[in-house]
């Protein structure tokens, strides 16, 4: 199963009461096709940056699950069918241990360091010259 971010803007000339029911409807979709939900995020009603479909505010949802790829699919059909869906957004998210074989640290061996290197900077033209004469 692969790890996916949702989000969605809702009309704002819904109710709550409305938005909350379309929001359950979206959910039940990740759990009918046996997906697992890990978190629903609603920030409610907030501003748009611009207007989209002559809308100034929208509900904001978020959702993060785990899922076959026919889940963002079938919740991408729903949201082009549903009129109260102005935008909507997938992401395909790397799980965490993926990540952290990915992230690397790049260490400088003890004799390539100068003394004036201490935050990880290079050596001044100076003290490398002072070392190939001294050393």
């Amino acid at each position: 199963m692969q790890l996916y971010e949702t989000a969605f803007l809702i009309a704002p000339n819904l109710s709550e009461e409305e938005a909350e029911e379309l929001t359950l409807k979206m959910a039940e979709v990740v759990s009918k096709r046996k997906g697992k939900m890990i978190e629903q995020d609603k920030w409610g009603k907030r501003r748009l940056s611009y207007p989209i479909k002559k809308f100034e505010e929208a509900y904001y949802v978020f959702f993060r699950y785990e899922a076959d790829p026919s889940v963002p699919s079938e919740l991408e059909r729903l949201f082009k069918q549903t009129e109260a869906i102005l935008r909507f957004m997938t992401l395909k998210k790397e799980k965490e241990a993926r990540l952290r074989r990915r992230a690397r640290v790049v260490r400088i061996p003890e004799e390539e360091k100068g003394e004036e290197s201490t935050r990880g900077e290079a050596p001044s033209k100076d003290t490398r010259e002072e070392e190939k004469l001294n050393g």
